[in-house]
């Protein structure tokens, strides 16, 4: 049976038979199929005017919550509180109160709205890093192993961006390799091992400002290289310039490591050549035309 509006022809007879089945105490539900009405508005005008029975009540513990949470609401408490007091879910408090105006938010100090700035901006760090931290463990993870070859021509361009270089005014063809990077010389240890350099041709020594700790640099460079203290060359102090505003300081600086190879002007000029050649290629593979 569809029923659909107030002047159906069966209206008048359906609604004393929803009224006669409610005052028998049936429900909502029960006269819905006992009728076939499957339309709530429909409903609702059928049994307008009749109260419910009392066995479809809510319990009234549940009233006493319900009363209790608006009155709570009305004094602006949030849902947060009211749950917190009354120990019900946030769910059903918001179907108790929805219809109340919200609360005003008390106006915030100073010290809050900066405590909540500060989340926020550090939240917003922790996902920058999270996006770094991706980042790089991709990128790592394209480059893979490298072949001899690779770490040949990686460490013939490091050394030319970072080791010493002889100057036409001034020629010292010596190799020689400074820098504060751990990993910069653990790259640079391992391709003078690729070119055959023998372990015992090298000079370390550690180069480092006078405010820090030179015995402690010292020994974490031996570490770093698996070597002896005692090995090492004696460490240049830099003078502190007060005017100088210096970023690398406190626990994790050690100052620089300096590598050098002794008897090495032929393995310069072989550097200076093999730079020279990577030179010429990319030269000739940037060539416009070049097929």
């Amino acid at each position: 049976m569809a029923h659909s509006r107030n002047n159906h022809p069966d209206f008048d007879s359906l609604r004393e038979q929803a009224v006669a089945l409610r005052r028998a105490g049936l429900s909502r539900r029960q006269i819905r199929d006992r009728l076939h009405i499957h339309n709530n508005d429909i409903l609702n005008r059928l049994l307008e005017g009749e109260p419910p029975p009392d066995w479809t009540r809510r319990p009234r513990a549940k009233d006493d919550l319900r009363a209790r949470a608006r009155e709570l609401r009305l004094q602006g408490w949030t849902y947060d509180r009211i749950q917190l007091e009354l120990g019900c879910s946030k769910s059903s408090i918001s179907l108790w109160v929805r219809d109340l105006p919200q609360p005003e938010r008390p106006a915030r100090t100073r010290e809050e709205a900066s405590a909540i700035a500060r989340r926020g901006w550090e939240a917003k760090l922790r996902e920058r890093e999270e996006g770094r931290r991706r980042t790089k463990n991709l990128a790592a993870g394209e480059v893979g192993s490298m072949t001899d070859r690779e770490l040949f021509l990686v460490g013939v361009g490091l050394y030319w961006a970072e080791g010493s270089k002889s100057k036409p005014y001034r020629r010292q063809e010596r190799v020689i390799f400074v820098n504060s990077d751990p990993d910069m010389i653990s790259v640079f240890l391992a391709w003078l091992r690729l070119l055959g350099v023998e372990r015992e041709r090298l000079r370390f020594a550690v180069q480092i400002h006078e405010t820090a700790d030179p015995t402690a640099a010292e020994r974490f460079w031996a570490e770093h290289v698996g070597a002896d203290v005692t090995e090492f060359l004696k460490t240049t102090v830099k003078k502190h310039n007060p005017r100088t505003n210096r970023k690398n300081t406190g626990e994790g600086y050690h100052g620089c490591l300096r590598v050098g190879v002794r008897g090495g002007a032929d393995l310069y000029r072989r550097i200076e050549g093999w730079w020279y050649g990577i030179v010429l290629s990319a030269r000739e593979a940037g060539e416009p035309n070049r097929t």
